[in-house]
């Protein structure tokens, strides 16, 4: 008689509060998960720091250099003519080289020669190795062999001037030299270590160590 076969012993079954353990990867994402938070700060701090460091700054305003003193334009064998409001010629200037400088509004002239005609209708003649003159020349600075000549009234001699340097006001008919100055009128001299002339004013100042020379008697100016 065959003996029945012996049955395996069938599992015990886990009890209802016995932990449950978790596989190593889903323990490792739990971790991962609680620094998230704390990572994202890190990677927002890293991003904002090269955000600025790369972004250009601006330069700051530089001061316009000043203009340099360079004519902007050079004319030569020039003339150069002023009227008054009713058309008439105020003042001629003509010579070899002009040149422009814009950062002071000034003319450059060599070999100058100048004529004005004054309200009365007399005339002013001038040259000079060298002026200087402003914007519309009305103010002339002559230098090296300064000559001036002033049309006298009818019968009266000329006033002529003479200097290494004299000032020129055209439109209010004066002179002025702070140097050496000769002036003659018909037979008499003189000279004067400086200038001051208006002619509005009949007025002459001779300033400095002045000597004269006048006409023998008897004799007219010449």
């Amino acid at each position: 008689m065959n003996e029945p076969a012996a049955l395996a012993p069938a599992s015990s079954p886990r009890p209802a509060n016995a932990p449950v353990v978790a596989r190593w990867p889903a323990r490792l994402l739990e971790q991962a998960s609680s620094y998230l938070p704390l990572l994202l700060m890190a990677l927002l701090a890293l991003g904002t720091w090269w955000l600025v460091s790369n972004t250009p700054v601006a330069e700051p305003e530089r001061a316009l250099a000043p203009p340099r003193h360079e004519p902007d334009y050079t004319m030569s064998q020039f003339l150069v003519q002023r009227f008054a409001a009713d058309g008439g010629l105020r003042a001629q200037i003509e010579g070899e080289t002009m040149r422009h400088y814009p950062d002071t509004d000034t003319l450059e002239i060599d070999n100058v020669r100048v004529r004005a005609v004054a309200p009365d209708g007399r005339v002013t003649t001038a040259h000079a190795r060298m002026a200087h003159a402003n914007g519309d020349g009305s103010e002339l600075q002559l230098r090296g062999g300064a000559r001036v000549v002033r049309e006298g009234a009818p019968g009266e001699a000329p006033m002529v001037f003479r200097g290494e340097f004299i000032h020129a006001f055209l439109d209010t008919e004066r002179l002025r030299s702070h140097l050496p100055v000769t002036m003659t009128q018909g037979g008499t001299e003189l000279h004067a270590q400086a200038l001051e002339y208006d002619h509005g004013d009949r007025v002459v100042q001779l300033k400095g160590r002045v000597t004269a020379t006048f006409p023998a008697a008897g004799r007219g100016p010449q």
